[in-house]
């Protein structure tokens, strides 16, 4: 007597482009809300928000110092002023809109997130550090909000 071999499995269904999104638009939601606070709520009027705590004992600026002025501006569509508050910041809010689209492209069509090779990543870094030296040191005064 012969004995039926048991059938395979049935593969989970791929998941939807939709559903492959919600990730990825949630993050986008989150960053929206948290540009919509700050356009709202005016970081130039005291009281809104607790101030950098690396400037406040050191007296020095950290990166992300005049971030919230910059976005603030950029929202209001005022380049120039939020060029002036924190350039890296802006590059920063560029950078992610272009990282975040080809995330939600690759996503959608249900392919892995792309990781930055560790040349880039230290690159990033090294550019982080030099901007916060640069903008602290007395010819950097251009840089500082």
């Amino acid at each position: 007597m012969s004995v039926d071999p048991e059938p395979a499995p049935l593969a989970p269904p791929e998941p939807g482009a939709l559903r492959r999104l919600l990730v990825p638009l949630g993050v986008l939601g989150a960053v929206l809300a948290g540009f919509g606070y700050v356009g709202a709520v005016d970081p130039n009027e005291p009281g809104h928000y607790p101030p950098c705590p690396l400037f406040r004992v050191t007296g020095a600026y950290c990166p992300g110092c005049g971030g919230l002025r910059s976005a603030h501006a950029f929202v209001h569509g005022d380049l120039g002023t939020a060029l002036g508050a924190n350039a890296l910041a802006v590059l920063a809010f560029l950078a992610f809109a272009l990282l975040w689209t080809g995330w939600a492209l690759r996503a959608a069509r249900g392919r892995p997130l792309a990781v930055p090779p560790t040349a880039v990543l230290w690159t990033l870094g090294a550019v982080v550090a030099v901007f916060t030296v640069v903008r602290n040191l007395p010819f950097g005064g251009w840089l500082r909000p």
